[in-house]
């Protein structure tokens, strides 16, 4: 018997991937680039030290991933990021010393379009065989693949909303992780302050982020946003899971539950099917962009309950994994993100199932 070609029987070279530092340190710059290089399938094939450098180059060295500090000589990093992701959109995650408890800067980082924020003072430059530098690699090796795309904020139509999509509902839940934030203010910045139905919102983020994202995402919309704690009495307004604890909604208001084990704390899933039970054929679920499953098993919950099930189209979506599985499962809609809010607007709000 013959053998095979031998190139044939040598498996394919892994794909190396592009790495644009943007560092105005040039001694942290340094440390990166080794640490990152440590991992044969990663180059950087260029370190600036202004965001107008790295702009300037980037349609020249296509690089697949860009590492951007947020305090920059000249263009500030979040300026930059909004204007790479307006004209050449490419994944971007932020290193910088502001992504820290509560930091405004590192959310607004992420609604400008980065896909994940990473504190500098937890990484370890070094220590390039070290734990958090493991994981860096991990992560910019994952990241480089996510397709990206520009998702530019829908504005508020007066237009009716066709009779068909009328229908009541006491509870809506929306969960979304890589890319959420920015999707979650397109939508939310199309919902009028005088809607009624109280929307419930999963976001997963970085530990600590919670209640500074909460704040944020409250100077977006219209409507009113807060933390979904426990014992409040459940009304009108965007409410956000707060960090450490799955938010549970009850027929009494919100619950907490810190048992239930997973990937992801607070959970989609968890919200979702608290939703399901409390709310029935008046829970709408919503799954928007994001890596992974969750909130697809919260989705399928509701869709068997007779609610409003919607996950985000593949086209419009940073990462289509989290939609993905929902639609998988069931999902009653797959919509583009442009078409998310009119299909809340049209909704007419009853009370909870008691």
């Amino acid at each position: 018997m013959s053998e095979a070609p031998l190139a044939g029987r040598l498996a394919a070279p892994a794909r190396v991937r592009r790495v644009l530092i943007c560092e105005d340190s040039k001694t942290f710059a340094a440390g990166l680039t080794r640490l990152l290089t440590r991992d044969h399938d990663i180059e950087v094939v260029a370190v600036c030290e202004t965001a107008e450098q790295a702009i300037a180059r980037l349609p020249a060295l296509k690089p697949d991933l860009v590492t951007m500090d947020l305090e920059l000589p000249g263009m500030s990093g979040v300026a930059a990021i909004e204007q790479i992701m307006s004209v050449l959109p490419l994944p971007i995650l932020v290193l910088s010393g502001h992504v820290e408890r509560r930091s405004e800067t590192a959310l607004m980082a992420l609604a400008a379009g980065a896909l994940d924020a990473v504190p500098k003072n937890g990484l370890d430059i070094l220590d390039p065989d070290g734990l958090s530098a493991k994981a860096l690699r991990a992560r910019v090796k994952l990241l480089s693949g996510v397709k990206v795309i520009r998702h530019p904020r829908a504005r508020l139509t007066n237009a009716r909303p066709p009779s068909a999509w009328v229908r009541p509902a006491s509870a809506i839940g929306i969960v979304a992780s890589t890319g959420g934030p920015q999707a979650l203010a397109a939508v939310l910045a199309d919902i009028p302050a005088t809607f009624a139905v109280p929307i419930f919102v999963v976001q997963h983020i970085s530990s600590g982020f919670g209640e500074g994202f909460a704040s944020w995402l409250d100077g977006q919309v219209p409507l009113p946003v807060r933390l979904a704690t426990p014992g409040a009495t459940v009304g009108p307004g965007i409410w956000v899971a707060p960090d450490g604890a799955h938010t549970v909604l009850r027929s009494t208001g919100f619950g907490v539950d810190r048992t239930t084990q997973g990937l992801h704390c607070p959970s989609g899933d968890v919200l979702l099917r608290s939703i399901a039970t409390a709310a029935g054929a008046h829970g709408v679920a919503v799954v928007l962009t994001g890596m992974g499953r969750d909130g697809a098993e919260g989705l399928a919950a509701v869709q068997r309950a007779g609610g409003l099930t919607i996950a985000q189209d593949a086209a419009t979506c940073a990462v289509y994994g989290m939609p993905k599985a929902a639609a998988e499962l069931g999902a009653g809609l797959v919509l583009p993100l442009a078409g998310v809010a009119p299909r809340l607007r049209a909704l007419r709000a009853v009370g909870l199932v008691r």
